[in-house]
């Protein structure tokens, strides 16, 4: 299994990628528990601190497609350092100012949210263009939804750990120093200085022009409202059985299911078509949140929700080759932004709705709307088997360069651009 992934962490430039991408993502996987703490610290309300936190969310969902088209349109290092610092700058005069007076505040943490670089589908863009062949960028997809279980993981850990050293203003400061070292590592490399988008078709809805990729961006509102809603679920069962403790252990064995679940994926080679993969895919991740609602004692329950948690990075994975083959040409970074756009949009719907259900109907209700959501999910990709069966630019072909002196056409992987 290791010598896939151990493969692409050789090619050159790969590693540099994964890891500036990964650390310049630090600010926006914490800026939810950061902001929380910060604004307790301040002496703040949790309902303060969970308005911020919309806020940056809000905002967050909004400037990722607009900056992927910007990125699309004007290459990586003009768009993507940038707003890495702008967004680091925003944070920083929140952190100085808090949450007086408040309107400053609300529009400093909104700024921070909107600038924040669209660093994941940059990195799925240049995978191609790093990787030569197919089953790599397959691998390399697999991979990073892999690295993004360990980041999040990771990301309240260092958190914690600043606040522990230093204190929450430091928590912030650091942490988005952080995201813009790594942002500037990922567009000096060759790389990102090199690629362009291929040449594309002026149009306003821009990725969304694609049906196959508007269903993807449905199917996947649901995945990130079953994945929001377990997390409400999740705290009302560990109230009844331990606490926090309890909590962390469930998101904990979320995360390492997830992160088994994409190892072995990413492992492997798959034959057929990625959507008639997917629609497995996300029946199995709907049948894995069912056992949840059994509700057993705290270390079934933990084992559980390893279980449940098995099949969401081979979902991601797979879902990223998808938005590849359907993505409008010279609009790829775009069309990996709205994903990322659609999947968080549809975690904090989830988290919204579990509230209610859990409320009124117990434990149980919350813990079975994630089945019911990956359902639905299931549905609207079995009900527009064809849209998705028609990729935008299947079978892609690149001219060769310099290594065909005849400049013969030959097919290959490509995701639509080219470095």
């Amino acid at each position: 299994m290791a010598t896939g992934y151990l493969e692409i962490l050789k090619a050159r430039h790969a590693l540099r990628l994964l890891t500036g991408t990964l650390v310049g993502r630090l600010p926006n996987a914490t800026a939810a528990i950061a902001l929380v703490l910060f604004v307790r610290a301040e002496g703040g309300t949790y309902s303060l601190a969970g308005a911020l936190a919309a806020v940056y969310g809000v905002a967050n969902a909004i400037g990722q497609p607009v900056l992927g088209r910007l990125v699309d349109l004007y290459g990586q290092p003009r768009v993507q350092l940038p707003a890495a610092v702008l967004a680091a700058l925003a944070m920083t005069l929140f952190a100085f100012r808090g949450t007086d007076p408040l309107p400053l505040a609300y529009a400093a943490v909104a700024a921070a949210g909107l600038f924040t670089p669209p660093l994941e589908g940059g990195l799925r863009a240049l995978w191609p263009s790093v990787l030569r062949r197919e089953e790599q960028v397959h691998t390399a997809y697999a991979m990073d939804a892999i690295a993004q279980e360990v980041m999040f993981t990771a990301g309240p850990l260092l958190v914690t750990l600043c606040v522990t050293l230093w204190d929450e203003r430091a928590a912030l400061l650091v942490l988005n120093a952080l995201g813009v070292l790594g942002a500037l590592s990922v567009v000096l490399s060759p790389p990102s200085r090199a690629w362009r988008s291929a040449p594309r078709e002026a149009h306003w809805l821009g990725a969304l022009r694609s049906p196959g990729l508007l269903v993807l961006l449905a199917a996947f509102l649901f995945v990130g409202i079953a994945l929001g809603s377990i997390t409400v679920a999740a705290v009302s069962y560990a109230d009844a059985h331990g606490g926090d403790a309890v909590y962390g252990w469930l998101m904990a064995g979320l995360g390492l299911g997830a992160l088994a679940g994409g190892s072995v994926y990413g492992a492997r080679r798959w034959a057929g078509a990625p959507e008639r993969r997917l629609r497995v895919l996300v029946a199995l991740l709907a049948v894995c949140y069912l056992p949840l609602t059994l509700m057993p004692g705290t270390v079934p329950m933990v084992l559980l929700s390893v279980v449940s948690g098995v099949f969401l990075a081979p979902c991601i994975a797979c879902a990223f080759i998808i938005v590849d083959r359907h993505a409008p040409r010279g609009t790829v970074t775009e069309a990996f932004s709205w994903l990322v756009t659609t999947f968080t949009v549809g975690a904090s719907v989830g988290t919204g709705l579990a509230g209610p259900v859990v409320q009124t109907g117990g434990t149980l209700w919350g813990f079975a709307l994630p089945s019911v959501a990956g359902a639905v999910s299931l549905l609207v990709l079995l009900a527009t088997g064809g849209v998705l069966a028609a990729p935008a630019h299947g079978g892609v072909v690149a001219a060769s360069s310099e290594n065909d002196p005849n400049r013969a056409v030959e097919p290959r992987f490509s995701s639509g651009d080219r470095a």
